[in-house]
């Protein structure tokens, strides 16, 4: 397939010939550590070095033997979908010893490996770099006990640590989201999703106890994912008398018709004077207060197991490479690193400025400084909990500003999980700033219609785990109705608008950009927040919804693949969505481990397909089983599904056979991720809060106009931004007629998925991760947090 020209290519550059690189897990294990190692494997014999398996973390470093095993391109297949970490994961007591890492260096230089890249949390890499830094003086030890020759302490002078950060918890300073933690908040959610059926059902109150003994990410986040009612962490416990205020929210709730309650505890949750607050503890205040029917729920190790999601997939396979090019950059001067997400950007980080910031946070909550520990943990974490407090906590009527306003909120476009949750997120923030939320449903066919209806507080209640669309929505855009929707704004007095949707939304906002030239009714705040499974929207890196249908689309493939086992060798063909946008099938195919992925963007020829079907057959014939090839839905108008399909079925015929499938809707249904519910809500939130501040900057005289191109905003993420860009001004940007925008940083991403699945391509390392160092307090707009 063609590929795009590379600013650099790497392997020309960068090469890993005569280099040893070892990779290992220690401590708790986490989804998606898997697809760490075989990022790590594969990039590593991809540029010509040996690559080692360090079986059973830092035991096995120590103790030698078959533990160091030499690691093959084979030996890490069909491993990307398997929880856990295949290669064993310990703690290890010895290593902590002098003794222990003179016995380990001494085994690493037996392979002659000089290069470690260590998947773990604080404690793994903390040893590590103490590891790198007795480096000489061990060697020099085992020369003095003639276990090593004199030339080998030359010949093995430094030893170079990459570090990735394996924690379900995410309490690792330096970086946006660990590997582990979108999968064991997925597995969260589908208990809470599950528990509030059955909760409904007997009007219950469900305590639900989650992991994080010292990080409150997890309970946070879950909270913020499912409306709970309470939440619970470790940083910021609550304040002296928070049980009678907890069972006032909690009976508030029941007396507006809500038929259950939901507390969420983290593990370590304490109250101000440092006493542990358990699960049994909040069951009990609330039996006894109440007199609710309460019950505890301990998820446990549940949360530790099951299949990665697919943005731990991506994370870490991303990771995984990134750290493979920072092992190869490295010098005997470069400090020991760690491989971080910032937004969507990897970026490297000195590992123990990371330690030590992490450390600190620990330090201040010790020291009861808990609005300096929440600083600590990060602008991701502090936002998440600012988030939580505005819609989960009502203020009283009398407390509320008065500002007068009307604002609208509608879905345009088709339907993505995660709409409702942005909705919800909108009417609570809106009314929290004393504007008249309403709600208009069926899109601008119904906005022209009048189905319009002012929203309550109640109303979005239980919204965020809903999938679709509750408002109702449709593609019809507003220029053929634009004078009876200017109408219905005048009748209903509407002073700003938010949209959710896709590209239709977008479009929708310059037809009405356009219309304030004839008139005035659309001279107000409007915003758009894009929301579509497709991800095909000009100004942001992510769409809400996209991280549902890629999670949809994975674990179809890994059944497909699965429906193969034990069968002679057989290649899928594996129809998606889209549109013209190729983003579902090539991050679908990274995530699943595709060997190909046909995408309109990067186009393809008779010759492309007939060297994917001889690369595949060359890998059948060894000892892969399985093939995955996905195709977006508009690729190519003569090669389709249907073709290719039969193409590699007479190709392959003695080597393997093929089968197809079209995932279709599948993609669109579907509770929304934690992803999708939390990008959701907190840039809707970030949408309402700049619809207030325009509205107050463009009231004038006794009403709003607003007729500059900065009052017309579609609010996106940019690598490590949440920005608010003109509409306007992404008309340049923009494709109109395969409805795509002109660059999409995504496109990146294909290269490595190539190289994973043994293609010989170029690869693009001019945006690769540079060193930088930890920032305590990021600049405003740096608050993207993609990862939540």
């Amino acid at each position: 397939m063609a590929q795009p020209q590379s600013k650099k290519i790497f392997f020309e550059n960068l090469s890993g010939a005569g280099k040893a690189i070892a990779v290992l897990t220690s401590g708790g294990d986490a989804q998606g550590m898997n697809a760490a190692v075989r990022a790590v494997v594969r990039m590593g014999l991809y540029v010509g070095a040996k690559v080692y398996f360090i079986h059973e973390g830092y035991q096995g470093m120590v103790d030698g033997g078959e533990n160091i095993e030499e690691a093959s391109w084979e030996s890490v297949s069909s491993m990307l979908q398997v929880g856990g970490t295949v290669i064993g994961s310990a703690r290890c007591k010895e290593f902590r010893s002098h003794e222990g890492r003179l016995k380990a260096a001494h085994n690493l230089v037996q392979q002659g490996i000089t290069n470690l890249c260590v998947i773990g949390g604080d404690g793994s890499l903390t040893g590590a770099n103490l590891f790198r830094e007795e480096w000489s003086g061990l060697l020099t030890e085992l020369v003095e006990q003639g276990l090593i020759e004199a030339d080998a302490v030359q010949k093995y002078s430094a030893l170079h640590i990459v570090g990735m950060v394996g924690s379900i918890d995410n309490d690792f300073c330096g970086t946006d989201m660990t590997i582990g933690t979108d999968s064991a908040l997925h597995r969260i959610i589908e208990v809470v999703d599950a528990i509030m059926t059955t909760a409904q059902s007997h009007q219950r109150t469900f305590v639900l106890e989650v992991m994080g003994r010292h990080c409150g990410y997890l309970a946070l986040v879950s909270a913020l994912a499912c409306g709970a009612d309470w939440v619970l962490i470790p940083e910021m416990p609550p304040e002296d008398g928070w049980e009678d205020k907890m069972c006032e929210k909690l009976s508030a709730t029941r007396s507006r018709g809500t038929r259950l309650n939901i507390i969420i505890v983290a593990e370590g949750a304490i109250d101000r004077h440092g006493k542990p607050i358990t699960s049994g503890i909040v069951k009990d205040l609330v039996v006894k207060c109440l007199g609710f029917d309460t019950r505890v729920t301990i998820l446990g190790h549940v949360q530790r197991g099951g299949t990665p999601s697919a943005f731990d997939r991506i994370l870490a396979s991303r990771m995984g490479v990134e750290a493979v090019l920072a092992l190869l950059e490295t010098t005997a001067n470069t400090p020991a690193c760690v491989v971080s997400l910032c937004g969507n950007q990897s970026v490297r980080l000195p590992l123990m400025e990371c330690v030590q910031m992490t450390q600190e946070v620990q330090r201040a909550m010790d020291g009861k400084r808990f609005e300096e520990a929440v600083k600590l943990r990060g602008r991701s974490f502090e936002n998440n909990l600012k988030t939580y407090k505005l819609l989960a906590h009502r203020k009283p009527e009398s407390e509320l500003p008065i500002s007068n306003f009307n604002v609208a909120v509608l879905n345009v476009g088709a339907p993505s999980a995660g709409m409702n949750a942005a909705v919800r997120s909108a009417v609570r923030v809106g009314i929290s700033e004393g504007h008249k939320m309403f709600a208009v449903s069926d899109g601008f066919e119904g906005f022209s219609k009048g189905q319009i209806k002012e929203i309550k507080w109640a109303d979005v209640g239980g919204w965020t785990g809903q999938g679709g669309s509750l408002l109702g929505t449709k593609r019809t855009l507003p220029a053929k109705h634009v004078d009876k929707i200017a109408e219905q704004m005048r009748e209903h007095n509407i002073n700003a608008l938010l949209i959710v949707g896709g590209f239709e939304a977008f479009e929708s906002l310059l037809q009405l950009y356009e219309a304030r030239a004839t008139h005035e009714d659309f001279c107000i705040p409007m915003c758009m927040l894009p929301a579509t499974i497709s991800n095909n929207v000009p100004g942001t890196d992510l769409s809400i919804g996209a991280d549902t249908a890629l999670n949809a689309i994975v674990e179809t493939c890994d059944r497909i693949k699965q429906s193969a086992s034990g069968t002679k060798r057989r290649v899928f063909i594996i129809e998606t969505m889209g549109g013209y946008c190729g983003y579902l099938a090539s991050v679908g195919g990274l995530a699943a481990g595709a060997d190909a992925a046909y995408i309109y963007e990067e186009p393809f020829d008779i010759r492309d397909l007939q060297a994917n079907v001889e690369h595949l057959t060359e890998k059948m014939k060894t000892s892969i089983q399985r093939g995955l090839v996905l195709r977006n839905e508009n690729c190519n108008e003569n090669y389709t599904t249907d073709f290719i399909y039969q193409l590699y079925s007479e190709e392959g015929r003695g080597v393997f056979d093929s089968r197809k499938n079209v995932l279709g809707h599948m993609q669109q249904g579907g509770a929304p991720s934690p992803f999708d519910r939390n990008f959701g809500t907190k840039i809707s939130a970030k949408a309402m809060q700049w619809v207030t501040k325009k509205l107050v900057e463009t009231f004038r005289q006794g009403r709003v106009f607003a007729n500059t191109e900065d009052t017309c905003c579609l609010l996106g993420m940019r690598r490590r931004a949440l920005v608010f860009q003109p509409v306007v001004q992404l008309k340049g940007e923009t494709d109109f007629v395969h409805r795509i925008p002109k660059e999409q940083w995504w496109l990146k991403l294909r290269p490595l998925m190539k190289i994973l699945a043994k293609y010989k391509t170029s690869y693009d390392v001019s945006d690769s991760g540079q060193l930088e160092h930890v920032v305590r307090n990021r600049p405003k707009e740096s608050d993207a947090s993609v990862a939540m």
